[in-house]
């Protein structure tokens, strides 16, 4: 594993902690951390949803934090106040073990950005 490789999950490690410490459960996983910015982006609260509203809050989640990367931008929030987002540039092409470490990069920018909160 590369030193990058390492600071990486060192910081996600972190990140995990401090969500745990802020609702008392600790996300399994990214997916886990995605549904929780997918609700926190909605602004509807922790309610009950559907599958097809975890998938969907799954998209808000992966879209916001690629905006701050320049792949999307919010198009308009629908009348159930729910966020559409349009694409801005393709998305690099990268294997699963890629794709995961970058998305995990993007959440990580999204906490200290969002959040102002710096995970070293």
């Amino acid at each position: 594993m590369f030193k990058k490789d390492l600071d990486l999950e060192k910081r996600w490690g972190k990140l995990l902690i401090g969500i745990h410490e802020l609702i008392g459960k600790k996300p399994a996983d990214l997916n886990g951390v995605l549904f929780l910015i997918g609700v926190q982006e909605l602004g509807q609260g922790n309610k009950t949803f559907t599958k097809e509203q975890k998938q969907d809050l799954m998209h808000i989640a992966i879209c916001k934090v690629l905006s701050l990367a320049g792949f999307y931008e919010l198009d308009y929030i629908d009348q159930d106040g729910w966020p559409h987002w349009k694409l801005l540039k393709k998305l690099p092409h990268l294997n699963t073990i890629d794709q995961e470490k970058f998305l995990k990069i993007q959440v990580l920018e999204y906490f200290e950005q969002e959040f102002d909160i710096e995970i070293k």
